[in-house]
């Protein structure tokens, strides 16, 4: 997509002037800059019988709106880059002990280790039964995340909206599917401001303007429903809130191109093309997945763009999950091999749905 009409050149927008002899007061400069370019004569100065004048000429170029907004946008962004370098760096808090599970709720099969699961090759397509399933299991983890939303707010603990999320998750008769994954020690996943992902709840507060991407998978009757989002805590400033529109948009627009017999690849290019007009980054790292009774599965879901094969089918679910950085698309992971932030510690933001394929479109299976 793009702007196809030309713009046409407005009045001059950029002045230049030089002044000879004495400097002109402000009441009789101020009416000399309207209009096109031009040199005039001003007020002069009498030395006997002579008159001595002053001349003002006034340079002007000519650049078009479309240049000329740019310009202001590159302003505009380095002014914001300047306000986020100021926000205290994220640090490690404390994490508290893992919350327990009750014994009657079914568990997924990868808590019998705590190594990272590989990537399963099975695709995730369902039947009629599988569907319905699915619908349950997607339509929980949209409640639970919505609720979590409604907790953000300064001077909450991440750990306490683990606590919650937990907590409900459990009363639904459900399982927390972070919980216990390659070894991961909470139920859901934080990820404040520069974090990209996989941020672990602990004791940091939530301070007036940060973002909070809350990731939330729960495990219901065999199947895996997953989803995320990027709150606003409090009074944020109007770069970070358009980081987290376009983010959300981006994903919106990776699924609106989603149907039986669509190329994966498309995804990706949709994505990049809608975080390129506002200049961010999209996150190469990490990416989407199919999920199901499997919690993370092929098709690897590219959100860049790419030359990645491969066509989607009806009736198979996956997630679309894109991540948008102000600054570098590169990260670094702490050292207790979740926690990852943007290496130049700039914000990220992160939108997530899982989807199923038909036969016209795609259906969002964890609408907020």
């Amino acid at each position: 997509m793009g702007f196809g009409t030309s713009l046409s050149h407005a009045r001059p927008l950029q002045l230049s002037s030089s002044l000879y002899g004495e400097a002109l007061s402000s009441s009789s400069s101020s009416s000399l800059f309207m209009g096109g370019p031009f040199a005039a004569s001003v007020p002069f100065t009498l030395t006997g019988n002579k008159l001595h004048f002053r001349k003002l000429v006034v340079v002007s170029k000519r650049i078009s709106g479309l240049e000329e907004a740019m310009r202001i946008q590159r302003q505009k962004e380095l002014r914001e880059k300047r306000t986020f370098r100021r926000r205290i760096p994220l640090r490690r808090g404390r994490v508290s002990p893992r919350l327990p599970v009750p014994d009657h709720i079914p568990k997924p099969p990868y808590l019998s280790s705590t190594s990272l699961p590989e990537l399963s090759s099975e695709h995730q397509i369902h039947d009629s039964e599988g569907i319905s399933r699915m619908k349950a299991a997607c339509e929980l983890a949209a409640r639970v995340l919505d609720y979590a939303g409604t907790l953000v707010r300064p001077s909450v603990t991440t750990n306490e909206i683990d606590k919650a999320v937990h907590q409900m998750i459990i009363e639904a008769g459900a399982y927390p599917s972070p919980l216990g994954y390659g070894g991961f020690p909470k139920s859901v996943c934080t990820s404040v401001n520069e974090c990209m992902c996989h941020g672990i709840p602990d004791s940091r507060q939530l301070q007036d303007g940060d973002i909070i991407n809350i990731d939330v998978t729960v495990y219901f009757n065999g199947y895996h429903g997953d989803t995320s989002k990027t709150f606003l805590c409090g009074n944020v400033t109007d770069g970070l809130k358009r980081l987290v529109r376009v983010t959300e948009e981006c994903m919106e627009r990776g699924i609106a191109c989603c149907k039986d017999g669509a190329s994966f690849k498309k995804i990706g290019k949709r994505i990049s093309e809608h975080a390129e007009k506002f200049g961010f980054g999209v996150v190469e790292r990490f990416v989407g997945h199919g999920v199901g009774t499997v919690f993370h599965s092929e098709p690897v879901i590219l959100h860049h763009r790419n030359d990645k094969s491969g066509h989607m089918v009806e009736g198979q679910t996956f997630t679309i999950e894109p991540i948008l950085t102000i600054g570098s698309t590169e990260c670094i992971t702490w050292s207790d091999n979740w926690t990852t932030v943007t290496a130049d510690g700039f914000p990220a933001a992160q939108f997530e749905h899982t989807i199923l394929i038909t036969r016209t479109g795609a259906e969002v299976l964890t609408k907020y």
